[in-house]
């Protein structure tokens, strides 16, 4: 069999059949024929087929049903049976912006790059798609002078750097924290463009909005357990990646912190996680000029005062 251009990795369960439906249409409307493309649709364990109601669409699509185990272990799967050159994934409830992605092929055809990075966005309307790329860069270089938007969705990437890094199981919040800087770090050719390739829709059911205290607790431990991992890889790679890899950990740390004084309004919870950092050396925050954001995060929490009214403004603002 010729391998396909691009295989589509779409990870289900239970999302609404319509929602699927344009999802996989989206990804049909582009620029790529039958040959070019794969897409593999990994049903993670959903209450009925989605097959029986999308019979249109079985000649397009390799089907997979495993038992729920979550979005990661679906993505692996995914990886395990596809065949394309380059991997893109996405979730059932999203779709691809015919316009921007176009503009993404184009690149990959070109320049068989390791990493496209490109815009997502939450708004479902018609936007400008200029033809703007930066790079090629190093994934390492890339990261060094931006701050990386997680999400696996946000890009497309050649199946060959992949190796053997896959998503960690058991992981429910930040799954994709762990594997994107992971995986960029491995790219020698980088483009990025600012244009939206991809609609994320916001799904209130999601397990980021869970708001149940065990669904906090399993948030943060999670996030910690990503930070931790990272800043004990970044200590054995080389000079040029580990800087790279401290500026993602600081900026984890950062959005870590910020999420348990809102997500707990709990003076003691944030001071018992804060020490548990410190004896990893990852408090206080390091003292870089990222961004002017994370610099006024700095010397607000670097100190109990500062901690307290951060603690009081986000009180009131939720």
């Amino acid at each position: 069999m010729k391998k396909p251009l691009i295989s589509f990795i779409v990870t289900y369960h239970n999302e609404p059949l319509l929602l699927l439906r344009e999802c996989i249409e989206s990804i049909l409307k582009l620029n790529l024929n039958d040959e070019e493309r794969e897409i593999v649709l990994v049903d993670d364990g959903s209450d009925i087929c989605p097959l029986n109601e999308l019979t249109d669409f079985r000649d397009e699509t390799v089907y997979i049903r495993q038992k729920n185990q979550g979005v990661s272990e679906a993505r692996n799967k995914g990886l395990q049976v596809c065949l394309g050159t380059y991997v893109q994934f996405v979730d059932a409830d999203d779709t691809l912006i015919t316009a921007g992605y176009e503009l993404c092929l184009k690149k990959i055809r070109e320049c068989q790059p390791d990493i496209v990075v490109f815009n997502t966005t939450d708004q479902d309307t018609e936007v400008d798609t200029p033809d703007l790329f930066d790079g090629p860069v190093t994934g390492a270089e890339y990261m060094r002078h931006n701050n990386l938007r997680a999400s696996a969705c946000g890009y497309v990437f050649s199946r060959k750097i992949l190796i053997d890094l896959r998503f960690t199981a058991g992981i429910e919040y930040g799954e994709d924290e762990k594997f994107t800087p992971q995986l960029i770090l491995r790219a020698e050719q980088l483009y990025y463009t600012p244009t939206p390739a991809y609609f994320y829709r916001d799904n209130p059911n999601s397990v980021s909005n869970r708001k149940s205290a065990e669904a906090i607790t399993k948030r943060l431990d999670d996030t910690e357990h990503v930070i931790f991992y990272l800043d004990h890889l970044s200590a054995v790679l080389p000079q040029n990646e580990r800087t790279a890899l401290e500026r993602r950990v600081a900026q984890l740390s950062m959005d870590y912190i910020y999420n348990i004084i809102r997500l707990t309004h709990s003076s003691q919870t944030l001071e018992e996680r804060i020490e548990r950092l410190h004896k990893r050396g990852l408090f206080p925050l390091p003292d870089r000029d990222y961004t002017t954001k994370y610099r006024l995060f700095v010397r607000l929490t670097r100190y109990a005062t500062g901690r307290k009214l951060l603690m009081a403004i986000l009180k009131m603002k939720h």
